[in-house]
């Protein structure tokens, strides 16, 4: 028996950054929210004592029971997809905070470029520049207006860092400076510039010193401790949700965070969503959470099956090329983050010690910044070098050639162990008609619904991207000195290792209804007291880290939704053949 719930002013699916500030701003704003998150309660002092290699980076204590709910994977929508069941091979955040409390803290402000992309490159190369599989689109904003929510969602985290030295007008500079540098950091900065490129520290949420933002809560000086990928951090030094938008939202009396639950359906009546039905993952009992507003604001792969199996949208047909829900599904994973790794014989480098954004990077090859008319892609990617801070079971590198066993690889192994330095391209990955999300026809999950099925594949756009950024790499790598440099091979095909995390698109933002799902406030063209928030709105994947692009979409989201509790209706204008190939 379903139990019916008392009614609220809006109800959030996910907790992580969407969520959190989502929940925030409306609960500031004097709404009811309830939010509803699959994972468990947790609090940073439940971090105490995590700095352990074994449990968190290769048990992936932090990520999704995989058994309970997964995804299926194939490359062509002839073959048959199997699931995933390895936390290896997708990593997708669970409990209070979500995916936000074990990122990296690496923080970018996507460019001009990217949100008009297809409109631009059109206006520098022509349309025959674009590749006819190819289905990039503008998102129907640009970057002077989302300015202001990234300035909001930064100042909110306490970002520590510096401007792209060619990046774009900002209202104010990162709320914090830059981390304390290194010796690794400092060589990439002296090399690249000395190659006449424009590096900089690269923006943090691990703090540079003690903040407190304008809400009121404090965050303290990281210590570089170097367990930030994969970790909660206990000492509070990382910006996440546990440590800012919830507390905040805590703070109102207006809201409540509901652990242990499992979002199954959304609930939908005569054109307009009327709650969500979910069961609580410990006592299995149903319940039915009525409000005047629903935000689905989990991670992509959730946003997308919710509305897949609640059937509110038109599902993407990759047939006949109509509908809207799992199109265009993209990220960074597999054949992103490929470049170089250098191993010097007289240089040592402390990389024992880091923080999950201690680096420098350059933006000279991402976007539209260097000239395409002789390349085979468009977009790019940015460089970086960053020193996590090598865990000893994780971290075992050796040049090329080395044995994998005996006593050459101990010797190598030893020898090496502080005397390597990897730096990568974060490429793009643009839209495909034929990579994309549905539901998969046979298997299910314990409550005997579809899992999400991804069909997805390389292109010859995502080669020759690739190609280029190692080359770059690699070009800077031997400048820095490196007495040995191995280049990474690029992958012929999609292996269905969903390394990375940053995983997009679905329920992607436009201008016109018949190419997205959502416009520009993340509002759904289909129902409007319905906002689906997070990386599913991306189009397509930008040559950056996606943190700082997701919160500020949130304060434009919480923007949005404030509107229409007070008007009702839709609040963007829907425009036709706008905006997509």
């Amino acid at each position: 028996m379903v139990v019916k719930l008392d009614k609220v002013d809006v109800v959030v699916v996910g907790t992580g950054w969407a969520g959190g500030v989502v929940s925030a701003e409306l609960s500031k704003a004097g709404y009811k929210v309830i939010a509803l998150e699959r994972g468990k309660n947790i609090t940073r002092s439940d971090y105490i004592g995590v700095k352990d290699e074994l449990r968190y980076t290769n048990r992936y204590e932090m990520m999704q029971n995989l058994a309970f709910e997964t995804i299926t994977s194939r490359n062509y929508i002839d073959e048959t997809a199997l699931p995933v069941r390895t936390r290896q091979e997708v990593m997708v955040g669970t409990d209070l905070g979500g995916g936000s409390v074990h990122w990296a803290g690496a923080t970018y402000r996507w460019k001009p470029y990217d949100f008009e992309i297809r409109s631009k490159t059109i206006e520098r190369y022509g349309k025959e520049k674009i590749p006819g599989d190819m289905t990039i689109q503008d998102w129907g904003i640009t970057y002077d207006e989302m300015e202001k929510y990234y300035d909001q969602w930064e100042k909110t985290a306490g970002i520590s860092g510096e401007p792209d030295p060619i990046g774009d007008e900002r209202s104010s500079d990162y709320p914090n400076p830059p981390m304390k540098s290194s010796p690794a950091v400092n060589l990439f900065m002296e090399t690249t510039e000395k190659m006449g490129y424009h590096p900089y520290r690269v923006a943090a949420g691990n703090l540079s010193q003690t903040y407190t933002n304008p809400d009121g809560e404090t965050l303290n000086q990281c210590m570089f401790c170097s367990f930030c990928t994969q970790y909660g951090c206990d000492f509070g030094a990382k910006s996440d949700p546990l440590v800012t938008v919830i507390p905040t939202a805590e703070k109102t009396g207006n809201f409540e965070a509901r652990t242990g639950a499992y979002v199954r359906r959304v609930l939908y009546k005569d054109g307009k969503a009327t709650g969500v039905l979910y069961s609580d993952t410990m006592t299995g009992e149903e319940f039915e959470q009525p409000a005047d507003v629903v935000v689905l604001a989990a991670f992509t792969f959730a946003n997308n099956r919710l509305l897949l199996l609640s059937e509110i949208g038109q599902p993407y047909d990759p047939k006949t090329k109509k509908g809207v829900i799992g199109r265009n599904f993209n990220g960074q994973f597999g054949i992103t983050f490929l470049g170089a790794r250098g191993f010097f014989k007289d240089k040592k480098f402390n990389y024992y010690m880091g923080a999950g954004a201690l680096g420098g990077t350059m933006s000279d090859f991402a976007g539209d910044n260097f000239d395409h008319s002789n390349l085979d892609f468009i977009n790019g990617g940015g460089i970086e070098l960053r020193q996590y801070g090598d865990g000893a079971i994780a971290t075992n590198h050796v040049p090329s050639g080395t044995p994998g066993w005996g006593p050459e690889f101990k010797k190598n192994s030893i020898y090496y162990s502080n005397r390597s330095l990897n730096i990568w391209y974060t490429m793009a990955t643009m839209s495909y008609w034929h990579n994309f999300v549905d539901l998969d026809p046979t298997y299910t999950d314990s409550f005997n619904d579809p899992l999400l099925r991804i069909t997805y594949k390389y292109t010859d756009q995502d080669r020759h991207m690739a190609k280029f950024g190692i080359e770059k790499c690699t070009e800077i790598m031997e400048e820095m000195g490196a007495d040995i440099v191995d280049a990474d091979e690029i992958p012929d095909e999609f292996d269905h290792i969903y390394d990375g995390g940053h995983y997009a698109g679905g329920v992607i933002m436009g201008a016109d209804p018949e190419t997205s799902a959502v416009n520009n406030y993340l509002q759904m063209w289909d129902v409007d007291n319905l906002f689906v928030v997070g990386g599913s709105a991306f189009p397509q994947f930008a040559g950056h880290h996606p943190t700082a692009t997701i919160g500020a979409l949130g304060y434009r989201a919480s923007e949005g939704i404030i509107k229409y509790l007070k008007n009702g209706g839709q609040l963007v204008e829907a425009e036709k053949k706008s905006s997509v190939v």
